[in-house]
């Protein structure tokens, strides 16, 4: 049996995974790890970790994704987006372990009218985004074994994510003015964990930058009016621009991704994000119920 080891395993996207490890449990051994049980800054601890555990698949979830914090906490960010990153690629290059480090759509300046491809130049435009792009850097630099699997605007049931705080805005506010003139993909994280799972089951395997999200692009501001109507909430918005809504990180104004590699490579095609954020939202009502 083939183990996968998660890091992150109890953040967004390793809950996202956590909820369909029983659909794969034939094939595969799942071991989640988070910040107590696996210090992954600690390369000592990440080395006595694989010689103990000896992982087939190195699923990298963990991450520093407080963008504005990330301003002043520099040296964290870093620690975990980049430092963290290669303790992994070295210990996965050691035991021939496939690394697949999961990256983000902010790498990039955003200052484009077409779709970003795995080829476009990066240029970020924060200490995030900063971090994580050499964060991808040196994983690829150390290990041949490695597949960057970048995302965008990321949400779940699990987790702080957008939509979650839509909501919990919704429910005390009457008014609400939100950025109309940043454009990405809204990406449901259970989407995403799944689509991991299809690489990792591939016959095939193409090492290298990927892109994953669902599609087509959108903004901040129609993102949110389409929680309002699916979640039946009487919010009013208003649609504000970048500059009337100031923060300490600057954001990419078009971050859209291309997803043709994806689909060609591992015959994935990803879902229309207002199809996905529907399954959410009966997600979080059934999570409320159960």
């Amino acid at each position: 049996m083939k183990k996968i080891l998660i890091t992150g395993g109890n953040g967004q996207l390793g809950q996202c995974f956590q909820k369909i490890a029983a659909d794969y449990a034939s094939d595969f051994e799942f071991n989640f790890t988070d910040f107590e049980t696996l210090d992954i800054t600690d390369k000592t601890a990440v080395f006595n970790f694989f010689e103990n555990y000896i992982p087939d698949f190195c699923i990298n979830a963990a991450a520093y994704t407080a963008v504005d914090l990330a301003e002043t906490e520099i040296k964290k960010a870093y620690s975990v987006n980049a430092d963290a990153a290669v303790n992994l690629a070295e210990a996965c290059k050691k035991h021939s372990t496939l690394l697949i480090h999961i990256s983000t759509d902010y790498v990039f300046d955003g200052d484009t009218e077409i779709p970003y491809d795995e080829n476009s130049t990066t240029n970020p435009i924060g200490i995030y985004g900063k971090s994580k792009r050499k964060g991808e850097e040196l994983v690829l630099e150390i290990n041949l074994k490695t597949i960057v699997l970048r995302t965008s605007w990321l949400y779940s049931e699990f987790g702080k994510n957008f939509v979650k705080s839509m909501l919990n805005l919704f429910s005390q506010k009457e008014e609400l003015g939100i950025v109309a003139d940043q454009f990405g993909q809204p990406t449901n994280a259970n989407d995403l964990a799944q689509a991991v799972m299809n690489i990792i089951k591939s016959d095939k395997k193409e090492f290298g930058i990927f892109h994953f999200s669902n599609y087509p692009e959108t903004t901040w501001f129609d993102f949110a009016k389409k929680i309002a109507e699916f979640s039946q909430s009487p919010i009013k918005l208003k649609a504000i621009t970048t500059e009337q809504f100031p923060t300490p990180a600057k954001r990419p104004k078009r971050s859209t991704l291309s997803l043709e590699k994806i689909k060609s490579v591992y015959n994935i095609t990803p879902k229309r994000w207002e199809n996905s954020f529907k399954e959410c939202l009966e997600n979080m009502k059934n999570q409320r119920e159960s």
